[in-house]
């Protein structure tokens, strides 16, 4: 008589995954979504593992992995799917093998360095919303010191939750805490405008406040290095450039393209034009028009709702 196959309650790990899920929710204040996905992608390699080994799947034995298990484990997500779910493409692989990482990392044991799936360049756009924040939750979990962890998600989302430049966030000082619904931003040529903040942005930098152990003062950087001081610019950018590579995000995406994401969302979503160039500080309407990249065809249907005699 055959025997029947391993079901995913058969195996150890999955306990593992669901703790975590637990870690991912409570240490690193992951939101439901994200959490939801990457416990089951920890649940589909267990899955895998389980026929692939032959074996039940535990802490031990995924300590034992190397390039060859994940790599069979990406070849059959993008092919046929494993346990009934859909092939994947390069963009999502990509995002796949990031989640494996962190799983085998909370796991304990070495993690095989396998090279993500190359994407492709095309035009440029903005980022999606999910991959917005998959980008500032990755950075986050690169670091294993939480209040630099804290810092970076609180950044980030920033970027793309507020359209603040990198300079601008870097730049803001213990003066705006504690939190409103609104910030006070001071752009280029010194220009000040009143950005308006979301609960999720609010609760990140709060959650950085509480744990940076350094002095937060009015006139002194909120944001700060790991020796203390100011907050470099290049840091955000180095971060970012290692999160995309790890999901599979092309090359223009910078910190300044989750700002390019933030004004290109809202106009999309029939902001006004006028109301976004406050937004995002611009000096003349011009400058957000190029700068959101919207097709020529949706700032027609933007120019005929607005203008008296269009």
């Amino acid at each position: 008589m055959a025997t029947p196959p391993l079901t995913l309650d058969d195996h150890p790990a999955r306990l593992l995954a669901a703790e975590w899920g637990e870690h991912l929710r409570r240490d690193r204040r992951r939101s439901d979504h994200t959490v939801r996905a990457y416990v089951a992608t920890a649940h589909r390699l267990v899955a895998f593992l389980g026929t692939h080994r032959g074996a039940a799947v535990d802490r031990a034995l995924l300590a034992t992995l190397d390039k060859a298990d994940l790599r069979a484990f990406l070849a059959a997500r993008r092919g046929a799917g494993e346990g009934g779910d859909a092939a994947i493409g390069n963009a999502s692989a990509a995002r796949e093998l990031s989640a494996v990482r962190g799983f085998l990392a909370f796991a304990g044991g070495a993690v095989p360095r396998v090279k993500g799936p190359r994407v492709k360049a095309g035009v440029p756009r903005p980022v999606s919303p999910a991959q917005a924040i998959a980008l500032a939750e990755d950075v986050a979990d690169a670091s294993d010191v939480a209040w630099i962890a804290a810092r970076d998600l609180a950044v980030l989302l920033l970027l793309y939750g507020a359209g603040l430049r990198v300079g601008e966030a870097v730049a803001l000082t213990g003066a705006i805490l504690p939190l409103g619904e609104t910030i006070r931003v001071t752009g280029k040529r010194d220009k000040t405008r009143v950005v308006p903040l979301l609960p999720r942005v609010a609760a990140a930098i709060e959650a950085y406040a509480a744990l940076t152990p350094w002095p937060v003062s009015r006139d002194a950087p909120l944001f700060r290095g790991a020796k203390g001081g100011p907050l470099s610019p290049d840091i955000v950018r180095l971060a970012v450039r290692g999160a995309r590579a790890r999901l599979g995000l092309g090359d223009r995406t910078t910190p300044h393209a989750l700002r390019h994401s933030f004004a290109t969302h809202l106009l999309g979503r029939g902001a006004d034009l006028r109301s976004l160039q406050e937004l995002l500080g611009h000096a003349s309407l011009s400058s957000t028009q190029i700068y959101t990249a919207v097709d020529a065809a949706h700032l027609m249907d933007v120019y005929r709702n607005a203008h008296p005699r269009a």
